[in-house]
Protein backbone atom coordinates (compact mmCIF):
# COMPACT_ATOMS: atom_id res chain seq x y z
CA UNK A 1 0.00 0.00 0.00
CA UNK A 2 1.62 3.48 -1.34
CA UNK A 3 1.66 6.17 1.13
CA UNK A 4 -0.03 9.52 0.99
CA UNK A 5 1.66 12.67 -0.24
CA UNK A 6 4.24 14.82 1.45
CA UNK A 7 5.51 18.42 0.57
CA UNK A 8 9.48 18.21 2.09
CA UNK A 9 12.08 20.70 2.82
CA UNK A 10 16.30 19.44 3.12
CA UNK A 11 19.15 21.44 4.39
CA UNK A 12 21.69 20.92 2.25
CA UNK A 13 25.16 20.77 3.59
CA UNK A 14 25.99 24.00 2.07
CA UNK A 15 23.23 25.71 4.28
CA UNK A 16 20.70 25.81 1.35
CA UNK A 17 17.30 24.38 1.61
CA UNK A 18 15.38 22.14 -0.98
CA UNK A 19 11.55 21.59 -1.21
CA UNK A 20 10.66 18.73 -3.14
CA UNK A 21 7.18 16.29 -3.04
CA UNK A 22 7.40 12.50 -2.62
CA UNK A 23 5.18 9.07 -1.56
CA UNK A 24 7.81 7.54 0.26
CA UNK A 25 10.22 10.10 2.49
CA UNK A 26 12.39 7.89 3.31
CA UNK A 27 13.24 6.45 0.22
CA UNK A 28 13.51 10.12 -1.25
CA UNK A 29 15.32 11.02 1.74
CA UNK A 30 17.42 7.93 1.10
CA UNK A 31 17.93 8.77 -2.57
CA UNK A 32 19.05 12.17 -1.61
CA UNK A 33 22.07 10.96 0.55
CA UNK A 34 23.03 9.10 -2.28
CA UNK A 35 23.39 11.61 -4.78
CA UNK A 36 20.55 10.27 -6.67
CA UNK A 37 17.28 11.97 -5.87
CA UNK A 38 18.25 15.51 -7.65
CA UNK A 39 20.71 17.28 -9.30
CA UNK A 40 20.53 20.45 -6.81
CA UNK A 41 21.42 18.24 -3.61
CA UNK A 42 23.92 15.66 -5.46
CA UNK A 43 26.71 18.36 -5.02
CA UNK A 44 25.23 19.77 -1.74
CA UNK A 45 25.45 16.41 0.13
CA UNK A 46 24.77 15.86 3.44
CA UNK A 47 21.14 16.86 3.71
CA UNK A 48 19.11 16.72 6.45
CA UNK A 49 15.68 16.37 6.78
CA UNK A 50 14.06 19.72 8.09
CA UNK A 51 10.41 19.51 7.39
CA UNK A 52 7.77 17.72 6.03
CA UNK A 53 3.90 17.85 5.91
CA UNK A 54 1.67 14.92 4.30
CA UNK A 55 -0.76 16.01 1.75
CA UNK A 56 -4.11 14.72 0.64
CA UNK A 57 -3.40 14.42 -3.29
CA UNK A 58 -0.07 15.18 -5.77
CA UNK A 59 -1.61 18.23 -6.78
CA UNK A 60 -1.97 19.46 -2.90
CA UNK A 61 1.64 18.57 -2.62
CA UNK A 62 2.49 20.30 -5.63
CA UNK A 63 0.63 23.34 -4.84
CA UNK A 64 1.91 23.30 -1.17
CA UNK A 65 5.60 22.80 -3.16
CA UNK A 66 5.33 25.97 -5.36
CA UNK A 67 3.75 28.18 -2.19
CA UNK A 68 6.61 27.12 -0.17
CA UNK A 69 9.26 27.70 -2.96
CA UNK A 70 8.11 31.61 -3.14
CA UNK A 71 8.43 32.25 0.51
CA UNK A 72 11.38 33.82 1.74
CA UNK A 73 14.32 32.27 3.30
CA UNK A 74 13.33 33.60 6.39
CA UNK A 75 9.83 32.66 5.96
CA UNK A 76 10.99 28.73 5.28
CA UNK A 77 13.58 29.10 8.45
CA UNK A 78 9.81 30.16 10.29
CA UNK A 79 8.27 27.23 8.64
CA UNK A 80 10.46 25.13 10.13
CA UNK A 81 10.78 25.92 13.13
CA UNK A 82 14.30 25.64 13.30
CA UNK A 83 17.30 27.47 14.32
CA UNK A 84 19.17 28.01 10.88
CA UNK A 85 22.21 29.83 10.43
CA UNK A 86 21.91 31.89 7.38
CA UNK A 87 25.41 31.67 6.02
CA UNK A 88 24.83 32.62 2.44
CA UNK A 89 25.19 35.70 1.33
CA UNK A 90 22.23 37.44 -1.14
CA UNK A 91 23.83 37.30 -4.29
CA UNK A 92 24.33 33.35 -4.05
CA UNK A 93 20.82 33.03 -2.96
CA UNK A 94 19.41 34.96 -6.13
CA UNK A 95 21.75 32.92 -8.22
CA UNK A 96 20.18 29.68 -6.13
CA UNK A 97 16.81 30.64 -7.24
CA UNK A 98 13.84 29.16 -6.35
CA UNK A 99 15.43 25.62 -4.71
CA UNK A 100 16.97 28.54 -1.91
Amino acid sequence: MAEGWSVYILKCGDGTLYTGVTTDLARRLAAHQRGRASKYTRSRLPVLLAYSEPCESRGAAQRREAEIKRLSRAAKRRLIGAEIPDTTNAANSAVRGVRS
